[in-house]
Parts: structure tokens; C-alpha cells; sequence
């Protein structure tokens, strides 16, 4: 999910400068690629620079020894990225590019090295990022693109300007997005891990024969809101970027709601408020992906009893979660339910988290939790057979 690069998340020193950033500079990163095939192609997003994007050069590799979050990539891997058959391109504020095919085969759920290389950096410090990669990537004065390893390169775990990697696949194919905000970027998920849940339900879908054809989507970030603009632009403002427009969809997957609830006020008025208008936009983003014949499968918003930010002695956040998740449940609106609330929830006290899946917050799960809401996902909801061919809605 492409978002505007709040200050602390910019590019390190030297290389966030007054009036801009990466100047003469090499950026290498590295990403999952959630389907495989025969050929690739990438695309950078410059939604919400404050100049011109102009990528002098990129190339794609394999990471060495296969894992994320890497300096160095395998000898002989490195491959040239063109665009409209040129070595560089310069993306307008607002825009994205997608660059030209390119033949290298990557297999389903492998690691893919990007480097690109900014002769003349970006004249602006507003600039597009994906701030909660969980992902390390380095920086580097110079052009470096070719080079094997980086040494002395600057980490940071971030990603900028690479929004995705597209594959030529089998008709077969066909994606799920997981529209979400910490919860789903993976917040106390693992480092250079890809550990996050929807990283854990590509590996059960791809394991699966019947279900091997899938590939996840993550369009989450942190503190991300349903109704109103908070780190990143609110779902219904970024469905028809995020998820709509995406080629390949099928299936759109909701678990978004709980910063609604915890920026409201504390106050019955407030609650019920947005309580209400979460329900509504709720029924918006199913209208607007059937149109698309897109099945939409409604998640439970998971307990924050104890978080310090969220939680309120007189339980009126708590109240509005518990009308949200009846609807969610109840409606029939979705055309499924994932009822993340009853996997995450503590027993013996429902409104908190079980204390196994406790980052420590009360809000975010670890990695122990992540692969249960994983696992409690099921498989029949990716079915081809789930969505008839002429799937349409009234």
C-alpha cells in the first residue's frame, strides 16, 4: 500500500537532505513475490511525491541464498529493467509506471531483489513510501545497481517507491486482497521473517492443490482507517487503487475498523456514530467490489481491552467493536465471515487478547497469533469453484 513518508520514516542521513532525497544514490530492496511465472514486470508509484520520480536505472536479481532482507544477490542474476525499452523513466507527482516485461522466471512465494539508482534523487521530501515493510533495505552513494553486495550500506526498514511486481501466470490464477491496517502490515510480526498472517495464508493456500493458484495481496498499513485519512488515505478513498483496479482479483478480504473506533472520543455519541458510519462504508466496499464480481469476505475486529490507547474505563470503545462485529456476523451483507475476534480473544476475558498472541500492547498479535488468524482462515473461502464464472450482483 502506497502511503505519504511521514518524517521519521524517510530515508536515513545523508540521504534525506533539505530539499530532497537519494541524491546519487542506490536503493536495493527486497519482496516476496506471491505468484510465480515465466516473466515479470514491476511497478513504481510516485502517488504522493512532491516532484517528478525520475529512476535512472533498476534491475531485478535474486537475493542471495534466497532470503529477505539481504545486501548481496546471487552472481550472474542481475537483469536490466527497461521502460517503453528505455533504461530510465520519469513518473509524474501522482502517477505510477509499470515497467516492460521481462523475462525472468521466479517461483511462487520466492524472494526478488529490486535495485534502482536515482542520478538526480527526488527535489522533494514528500515522497512515497510503504513505511511498515518489516523488511530491511540499503543505501548506498553512487550507482551500484550491478553490484553483487553492498558493503557498507546504510539499513533501513522501509520501502520506497516500489508499490509492485506483477507476473505473467496461468489463467488459473487469481488473487485475494487483504485490505487492513497493522494488523494485517504486521505489526510484531518478524523481521525479514514474511510471518504476517496473510504471509501465512498464501503458504496454507499455496500448499493446498485446490487452492494453489491463489496469491495474497497485502494492501495494509499501519493506523490505517476505514472512514478518515490517518497514516495513508482511508479505504474508501483507496479501494478502486488498492484493490478494485488490480488485475486478477477475485476475492477481497476486510479487517479494518478498530483505529475508527479507538480515534473516536470515548462518548455513547461518538461510538455510535462510528459505529454507524462503519457499518455503511462497510456496505459501500461490498457494492462497489461486486460490481466488479469480487466476493467480499467481512473479518471480526479483534479485542484491545488493556491497550492504553484505545481501551476506555467506561467501555464505550469496546461496545461500539461488539455492534460492529454483530453486524459483521449477523447482516449477511459479506459474502463470508472470518471471525478473527473468536480466534484472537482471551476466554476468560473476551474483550482482551489471549495473552499467547499479545505483542504486549493488548492491541497487536505476535507471530503466534498471526499464524492462528492464518489458520483459522478456511481454504474452501479460495475456491475457484467459489465464484461461478458469471458471477454478477443486483
Amino acid at each position: 500500500m502506497p502511503q505519504l513518508t511521514e518524517p521519521h520514516n524517510m530515508p536515513p542521513p545523508p540521504f534525506t537532505e533539505e530539499d530532497g532525497v537519494l541524491d546519487d544514490a542506490t536503493l536495493r530492496q527486497t519482496i516476496r513475490v506471491a505468484a510465480g511465472g515465466p516473466h515479470l514486470r514491476l511497478r513504481f508509484s510516485n502517488a504522493f511525491g512532491g516532484a517528478a520520480l525520475p529512476i535512472t536505472k533498476v534491475a531485478v536479481a535474486l537475493p542471495a541464498g534466497g532470503r529477505a532482507g539481504v545486501s548481496a544477490i546471487e552472481p550472474g542474476t542481475s537483469r536490466p529493467v527497461t521502460f517503453h525499452g528505455r533504461p530510465s523513466v520519469s513518473i509524474p507527482v501522482g502517477a505510477q509506471m509499470v515497467s516492460d516485461p521481462i523475462g525472468f522466471p521466479v517461483a511462487p512465494r520466492s524472494v526478488l531483489t529490486v535495485t534502482i539508482y536515482l542520478a538526480d534523487g527526488q527535489a522533494s521530501t514528500d515522497i512515497t513510501s510503504h513505511p511498515g515493510s518489516r523488511t530491511t533495505s540499503y543505501l548506498l552513494a553512487g550507482d551500484h545497481v550491478a553490484d553483487t553486495d553492498l558493503p557498507g550500506a546504510t539499513p533501513t526498514d522501509h520501502w520506497y517507491f516500489l508499490s509492485g511486481v506483477e507476473t505473467w501466470t496461468r489463467t488459473t490464477t487469481a488473487a485475494a486482497v487483504m485490505l487492513g491496517d497493522s494488523l494485517t502490515d504486521g505489526r510484531g510480526s518478524t523481521t525479514n521473517g514474511n510471518d504476517r498472517w496473510p504471509d501465512r495464508l498464501l503458504d496454507r493456500l499455496q500448499s493446498h492443490p485446490s487452492t494453489s493458484g491463489v496469491s495474497v495481496l497485502n494492501q495494509a498499513a499501519g493506523g490505517n482507517r476505514v472512514l478518515n485519512d490517518g497514516l495513508g488515505p482511508n479505504v474508501l478513498a483507496r479501494l478502486d487503487r488498492d484493490a478494485l483496479a488490480t488485475t486478477g482479483v477475485r476475492w477481497l478480504v476486510v479487517f479494518e475498523g478498530v483505529n475508527d473506533i479507538g480515534t473516536a472520543e470515548a462518548t455513547p455519541a461518538a461510538q455510535k456514530r462510528v459505529t454507524d458510519d462503519l457499518i455503511a462504508a462497510y456496505d459501500q466496499i461490498i457494492v462497489r467490489a461486486h460490481a466488479q464480481g469480487i466476493r467480499v469476505y467481512g473479518a471480526t475486529i479483534t479485542p484491545f481491552g488493556g491497550n492504553e490507547g484505545y481501551d476506555d474505563p467506561d467501555g464505550h470503545r469496546e461496545a461500539a467493536r461488539q455492534a460492529v462485529n454483530a453486524w459483521i456476523r449477523t447482516s449477511g451483507r459479506f459474502d463470508a465471515v472470518i471471525d478473527f475476534d473468536r480466534v484472537a480473544r482471551d476466554p476468560a476475558d473476551p474483550r482482551r487478547l489471549l495473552p499467547a498472541y499479545d505483542t504486549g500492547d493488548h492491541l497487536h498479535l505476535n507471530q503466534t497469533g498471526y499464524k492462528a488468524l492464518a489458520d483459522a482462515v478456511p481454504t474452501r473461502l479460495f475456491h475457484a469453484k467459489s465464484l461461478p464464472p458469471n458471477f454478477t450482483f443486483d
